[in-house]
């Protein structure tokens, strides 16, 4: 693990960066998303980028919707394929998004892995990767950008220093057989918004979370039928979430709408957990 810098972060010498022409207009923002290559990590790259952020992000693996969404936004996504686990990567992948868009002003902690089975039963290699990926991996993440935030000038005067999102999980509050660590590791995540956003609140940054309910991802491809049909059973609006869901809190959370809104867990799961 490496200490604080005095400026912004930097690797230029310590990786190869496999991206397009770059982007460096002034005022331009850029919001960092972890694990978009697919998923919920990929809608919210998409609508960032509709908004006009410039985006990066990483994931173990590409995907050719990344690809088509990279070659519509040409210029403006940075992809790099990388473990969320791996500490030293993480920080190139900052460094190295700084040196392609000269800044970051908001990073979304959306990368995670999920094993359900009873606790009793679940090997040493699935509770490791999840306190690895969703939580340690976060938790990196987003001190690398706060470091970069702390550095870097606001982009414009009266913008904040920077925003963090963490995608949590309606798990960590409710509960749900079989995803015990799972929610260990998101109810981890919403304890380290609520403390980060009392510390480094008073430098103009913002720390939220979201707490989504069961969505109709690849995270959830493994419910059982009968699981499915009792998480729509108990939840008010009769369904399992989409992305599309979620990605309007996280562009709030990130805009300056929510200019005034720290340290708070919004929790979208159609009334599940009311």
């Amino acid at each position: 693990m490496n200490g604080p810098r005095s400026g912004p972060v930097s690797n230029r010498d310590q990786a190869t960066v496999k991206s397009d022409t770059p982007s460096t207009a002034v005022g331009e923002v850029t919001t960092i998303v972890s694990g978009g290559s697919r998923g919920l990590g990929l809608a919210v790259a998409q609508r960032l980028l509709q908004r006009g952020d410039r985006v990066a992000t990483f994931s173990r693996s590409g995907s050719a919707a990344l690809v088509a969404l990279a070659a519509k936004h040409s210029g403006r996504v940075h992809h790099e394929q990388l473990d969320a686990a791996d500490s030293d990567a993480v920080r190139r992948f900052v460094g190295n998004t700084v040196d392609r868009f000269g800044r970051v002003d908001h990073c979304v902690a959306n990368a995670a892995v999920a094993a359900e089975g009873i606790l009793a039963t679940m090997a040493d290699a699935d509770i490791d990767a999840m306190l690895t990926v969703n939580l340690r991996g976060a938790i990196v993440l987003v001190r690398e950008c706060v470091r970069q935030f702390l550095a870097q000038p606001r982009s414009l005067p009266d913008a904040g220093a920077g925003s963090v999102v963490m995608v949590s999980s309606v798990v960590a509050a409710r509960g749900s057989p079989g995803l015990a660590v799972y929610a260990a590791t998101k109810a981890g995540l919403e304890g380290f918004a609520r403390c980060l956003a009392r510390e480094v609140g008073p430098r103009g940054i913002r720390v939220n979370a979201v707490a989504p309910g069961f969505l109709a991802t690849d995270l959830s491809a493994t419910l059982s039928p009968s699981d499915r049909e009792r998480i729509v059973r108990r939840t008010p609006l009769g369904r399992l979430g989409d992305t599309a869901d979620i990605v309007g809190a996280i562009d709030f959370l990130t805009g300056p709408g929510a200019a005034f809104v720290t340290g708070q867990t919004l929790t979208i799961d159609g009334g599940g957990a009311a």
